[in-house]
Formats: C-alpha cells, sequence, structure tokens
C-alpha cells in the first residue's frame, strides 16, 4: 500500500469526472479515468470504443444477459477485459495517491489499500440539463438516456462487484452536485481527504 487512493463512483451526469479533475488538481496529484479504457485497449487488442462500451455497461437481463451461454466469445471478451481493468486499477494505485473515476475502482482495490471512496450523484432534473449542456441533444429524451445508463452502469457494477451501485454503506462519502455544485465537492472531497491523511 503506497498513499491513500480517491476513488470516485457516479451517476450519468453527476459531473462525476470533471469532479475527479478539480479534486486531483487541487491535491496535485494524478486523476485517472479514460486512460483506463486506453490502457485496457492497448493490452487486449480490443478498440477504444468497445472496451468502453464492455467496462463500464451491461445490457438488461442481469446476469443472465451479460453471460449468456449463447455468448460464448462474447463473454471471453468481458473477462479479458475485466482481468486487464484490475490489473491496470491496481497497478495505478501501486504508484501513490492519485483519484481513479469509475470502473470499480472502489471494490477492485478495498481488501489491499487505503482508500476515500466517493459516490456523486444528482436529481434527474439537473442532470437531464446537464448531459443537453455537456453532451449536446439527442433522439432521445435526457430523462430516456439518463434511466438507460443508470440501468446498465448499476448492473454492471453489481455483477462485477456483488454489491449495490449508490448504496451509502459502500462509500465514505455521498454528494449531491446539484445541490452543492462541482467545485464545491472538490473542495469537500479535499478537505475530507487531507483531514483522513493528517491522522495517519
Amino acid at each position: 500500500m503506497s498513499g491513500k487512493i480517491i476513488t470516485i463512483s457516479r451517476q450519468f451526469g453527476s459531473g462525476g469526472r470533471s469532479i475527479g479533475e478539480m479534486t486531483a488538481k487541487k491535491l496535485g496529484i494524478k486523476q485517472y479515468g479514460r486512460e483506463i479504457i486506453e490502457q485496457i485497449a492497448e493490452r487486449s487488442g480490443f478498440a477504444e470504443e468497445y472496451v468502453s462500451e464492455q467496462s463500464e455497461s451491461v445490457k438488461e437481463g442481469g446476469l443472465f444477459g451479460a453471460f449468456a451461454a449463447s455468448d460464448f466469445y462474447e463473454n471471453a471478451n468481458r473477462i479479458t477485459i475485466w482481468t486487464e481493468q484490475c490489473r491496470i486499477i491496481r497497478e495505478i494505485a501501486d504508484q501513490g495517491p492519485c483519484v481513479i473515476v469509475g470502473r470499480c475502482a472502489d471494490y477492485v482495490l478495498k481488501q489491499d489499500y487505503d482508500l476515500l471512496r466517493v459516490y456523486i450523484y444528482a436529481d434527474m432534473d439537473y442532470r437531464a440539463d446537464r448531459i443537453v449542456r455537456v453532451y449536446g441533444e439527442s433522439n432521445v429524451k435526457p430523462e430516456k438516456r439518463l434511466k438507460e445508463k443508470d440501468k446498465r452502469r448499476a448492473a454492471y457494477y453489481e455483477i462485477y462487484t456483488d454489491q449495490k451501485f449508490g448504496e451509502p454503506e459502500n462509500y465514505d462519502l455521498c454528494l449531491n452536485s446539484g445541490k452543492l455544485g462541482l467545485e464545491e465537492c472538490a473542495d469537500i472531497i479535499v478537505d475530507v481527504y487531507q483531514k483522513m491523511c493528517s491522522k495517519k
């Protein structure tokens, strides 16, 4: 174990990635998110888009839908991607303090690393407005996009971790970005992180 790691789980559209970037900048440490996808793609030989699709969401149908016996090769690919993801996250954590956004890092590292596990959420109206501003309009209503993404992200997390996504007991700090704002969330995480580090 080489230093406290901040893991950030987040609802789609809540600004968790931006909060992670702000937090890392304020603390002067590295932040990882998309870089993990790039490394998985490089090591596995899969396209980045495919890795991204497989590494944080699953189709509806829960465990059976994700690992249907009729889809042997797809299942093998998922296992390969998950294995590489876990390996890369541990390698990153071994390098020292950092912020890791998504990728089930809170679960992957929970046994052997000193973590501050953060969950970022917000109400539907805030997230619907934000995804239109950040990602642009779509032929699918923002509320429907959110519900579908939430369902897939939660299913993925629960399948691979056997924990419920967004359940407070799985995190050390839960923040409503819609009420607090992204900058304030980052400031709170920094403050808690520094206080926890000073107690060691």
